[in-house]
């Protein structure tokens, strides 16, 4: 079975994402919808298939999703680690709430990972951090040959299906270069 983990987005939502970030003279067409911050790096070709790991994390808001939140014995290297919040069922993709309140990792979490050498880091947020270290962060995980994926979609009946087994999932970019986002396809298959 096969679960498209990428968002649908609408053309006029497309167009008004485009419409924000001239007015703001940013760079947002690599950042719209279900992509991943490449910031200075490649994405390597082997990133394109990896062995997934799911993570129920939906009952966390009043704080950071932390380690004791997850079972790190289940990541190996150079897995595609994704966190299911269930915030894009909560708040539709494209409204100021969604880019701006969303649950995050923390810190030590994301060290972990990095120690784990996991390849990608998926959410169903806006990022997995809050946006005042966004950037940073994405460039931290990408100095350290992980790259995070955020804006995933249908996490729920990935659960569902997945019932805690990896699975692989398939990621495929549009090859753009110089610039720190890259739309991406991601399909997860159980």
């Amino acid at each position: 079975m096969k679960i498209d983990l990428s968002i649908s987005i609408q053309r006029e939502l497309f167009n008004d994402l485009l419409e924000k970030s001239f007015k703001a003279k940013r760079d947002i067409i690599g950042h719209i919808g279900t992509h991943f911050d490449v910031m200075n790096k490649k994405f390597s070709l082997e990133n394109t298939i990896r062995n997934g790991k799911l993570f129920d994390v939906r009952n966390i808001r009043d704080r950071e999703i932390d380690t004791t939140d997850i079972d790190l014995n289940r990541i190996e290297e150079n897995d595609f680690v994704i966190f299911y919040t269930g915030y894009l069922e909560e708040e539709p993709y494209g409204t100021e709430k969604y880019f701006t309140d969303y649950p995050v990792l923390s810190k030590d979490l994301i060290d972990n990972l990095i120690s784990k050498k996991v390849s990608l880091i998926g959410i169903d947020t806006a990022s997995i951090v809050k946006p005042d270290i966004h950037i940073e962060t994405d460039q931290y995980c990408a100095d350290n040959g992980i790259f995070i994926i955020e804006n995933l979609d249908n996490l729920k009946l990935l659960l569902n299906e997945a019932k805690d087994e990896s699975f692989k999932v398939y990621t495929f970019p549009i090859n753009i270069e110089n610039i720190s986002g890259l739309p991406c396809r991601v399909i997860a298959e159980i």
